[in-house]
C-alpha cells in the first residue's frame, strides 16, 4: 500500500467529518419536484403483440313454428358457443432501455444549487475542520467561481473543493533541502508531545536509506526517558546518537557535536531539542542560547530549523508556528499525528497564513509512518475525493 493509500484509510476522522457535512448541506431542502426533465429515466416497454382470432359459427335456422317460445329455445339449443383461437405471440426482442444507475425518484444523485446559503453552510464546515475563517472564506469564494447558481452533487463539491484546497497547498509542498555542507545541521524544534523523538527517528531511517550518514544529538539532557527513547529510535534507524550527563547544557553538547561530526565527515547532524511550551520564556531562551552556541561553530547553521507540529492541537498550530518563527528563524515544517484527528485542516491554514515549506506528513508510529507532502494526494484524503 502506498503512503498516501495509508493516509488516506487512517485520516478518516477529518475526511469523515468533511464528508458527512457536505452531504447534510447537499441533502438539505432537496425534493422530489426539483427533479430536472431530464434526469427522469425513459424507459421504452418492449411492444410484445398479442393477435386473437374468433371464428363466428353460424346460428342455426329457427324451426318454422309459429310460437315464439318454442321459436326461442329452438334457437338457444341449436347454438354452438364460438370458436376462440390465439395465434402465436409475436414478441419484440429488443432490450429494454436499461435504468438509469439512479433513479429520479427513489435513490437519485441528490443535487443542489449552489447559492449564498449553500457557500455559508460550507464555510461553517470548513472551519469545524480547523482550516479558519480567513482560509474557509478564501476557499468558498474560489469555490464559487463558475459554479454559482448550478446544481452541484457531494461528489462534484468533494472534487472541486480538494482541488482548491490542493492549490492553496502546492505552493508550500517541498522536500527538505540538502546541501552539500558538511555537516548539515537540522535543528528539530517544538513543543512537548509534538512527535519530534519519533520523526527524528524517521527522518534518520530514510537518510540512511538515501546513503547519508547521519548523527543524531540528543539535545533534552533533562529528561531521561527522552534520551533513552532516542536511543531506541536510533538503533531501528541504524545512526550513532550522541548523548550528554543528565542536566547538562544542552548548547555545549550541540557545539561539541558538531566538532565531532565534521572531524568524522558525517553529512547530517540533527539536533533534538526539548519540548517548550511556547509560553515558557525561560525554556524559549534556552533554546535561543542553542541556535546563538551553534553559531559560533559555523554562522551559517542551523541551515534547517523544523518546527514538528501536532495535528490534533488544531488552531493552536498557528500559535506555534509564529513564536517558534520568531525565535528560531523557522525554515520548515513536518505534521504528525493526522491519523488521530478531525482537525486536519489546519494544515491548510498554515499553508494560507504562513507559505512555510510542508516538508513531510505522518500517520503512524511505525518508522515508515512519514512521508514527503504531495497536496493533491492529501487534499484527496482530507475530503474523502
Amino acid at each position: 500500500m502506498s503512503f498516501f493509500r495509508k493516509l488516506k484509510s487512517k485520516l478518516f476522522k477529518s475526511s469523515a467529518r468533511l464528508e458527512e457535512g457536505l452531504d447534510a448541506i447537499v441533502r438539505e431542502d432537496v425534493a422530489l419536484e426539483d427533479i430536472a426533465e431530464d434526469e427522469a429515466p425513459i424507459v421504452e416497454v418492449s411492444q410484445a403483440v398479442v393477435q386473437t382470432k374468433i371464428e363466428p359459427v353460424p346460428m342455426a335456422e329457427p324451426p318454422e313454428d309459429d310460437e315464439p317460445l318454442v321459436k326461442a329455445i329452438a334457437v338457444i339449443e341449436a347454438s354452438e358457443t364460438p370458436k376462440v383461437t390465439f395465434e402465436p405471440l409475436e414478441i419484440d426482442t429488443t432490450p429494454l432501455n436499461p435504468l438509469p444507475e439512479k433513479s429520479s425518484v427513489f435513490g437519485r444523485t441528490p443535487r443542489r444549487v449552489m447559492d449564498d446559503d449553500m457557500l455559508e453552510q460550507l464555510e461553517e464546515l470548513l472551519i469545524s475542520s480547523d482550516m479558519g475563517v480567513d482560509t474557509a472564506l478564501r476557499i468558498t469564494a474560489n469555490l464559487a467561481e463558475g459554479r454559482f447558481g448550478k446544481k452541484l452533487s457531494t461528489a462534484e463539491i468533494k472534487t472541486a473543493l480538494a482541488k482548491e484546497i490542493a492549490r492553496v497547498m502546492e505552493p508550500v509542498a517541498r522536500p527538505l533541502p540538502i546541501y552539500n555542507k558538511k555537516p548539515q545541521v537540522i535543528l528539530i524544534v517544538g513543543v512537548n508531545g509534538s512527535g519530534k523523538t519519533t520523526t527524528i527517528g524517521k527522518l534518520a531511517s530514510q537518510f540512511k536509506q538515501a546513503g547519508k550518514s547521519v548523527v543524531i544529538v540528543a539535545g533534552d539532557t533533562f529528561r531521561a526517558a527522552a534520551v533513552g527513547q532516542l536511543k531506541v529510535w536510533g538503533d531501528r534507524a541504524g545512526v550513532p546518537v550522541m548523548t550528554a550527563p543528565e542536566g547538562s547544557d544542552p548548547a555545549s553538547l550541540a557545539f561539541d557535536a558538531m566538532t565531532q561530526a565534521e572531524a568524522d565527515g558525517a553529512d547530517l547532524l540533527m539536533i533534538d531539542t526539548a519540548g517548550r511550551l511556547q509560553n515558557r520564556t525561560d525554556l524559549m531562551e534556552e533554546l535561543s542560547k542553542i541556535i546563538r552556541v551553534i553559531r559560533k561553530k559555523d554562522p551559517s547553521a542551523p541551515h534547517n530549523t523544523i518546527l514538528v507540529l501536532d495535528a490534533t492541537t488544531g488552531q493552536n498550530a498557528l500559535n506555534q508556528v509564529e513564536v517558534f518563527q520568531k525565535l528560531a528563524d523557522v525554515s520548515g515544517l513536518i505534521m504528525t499525528k493526522l491519523d488521530g484527528t478531525a482537525k486536519g485542516g489546519v494544515l491548510v491554514s498554515l499553508a494560507d497564513k504562513f507559505a512555510l515549506p510542508i516538508h513531510a506528513i505522518g500517520v503512524g508510529e511505525q518508522i515508515n509512518d512519514l512521508d514527503a507532502f504531495d497536496p493533491q494526494e492529501f487534499a484527496n484524503a482530507l475530503t474523502g475525493a
